[in-house]
């Protein structure tokens, strides 16, 4: 039978993180969403999508979408793809401390 993840860490058994790949896939993770975000705004949907989500959580919606800048975008990206890649290393950096054997 298979442990739970409280088992494992309760044992002992949990193995390192490698900090890189973690801070790539989260940063990949964050990039990508603001990929999505940029996408939304080109195509001139994010303001319906924006309205939409506010709407869900019972806010009028105080925002509203400029339209596309192509550079803007690619700060957009890069810097929450970086700032993505840090946290990543910093949550695998401590939860390797945290876990050592």
């Amino acid at each position: 039978m298979a442990e739970t993840a409280t088992a494992m860490i309760a044992a002992g058994n949990t193995q390192a993180i490698d900090r890189h790949k973690l801070g790539l896939m989260l940063g990949a993770f964050i990039g990508g969403w603001h990929v999505v975000w940029s996408v939304l705004v080109l195509v001139e949907w994010a303001q319906a999508v924006i309205n939409f989500l506010f709407w869900l959580h019972f806010i009028a919606p105080p925002y509203q979408v400029g339209s596309f800048v192509l550079w803007r975008a690619a700060v957009l990206i890069g810097f929450t793809a970086a700032i993505g890649y840090c946290a990543g290393w910093i949550i695998g950096t401590v939860w390797n401390q945290v876990h050592r054997s």
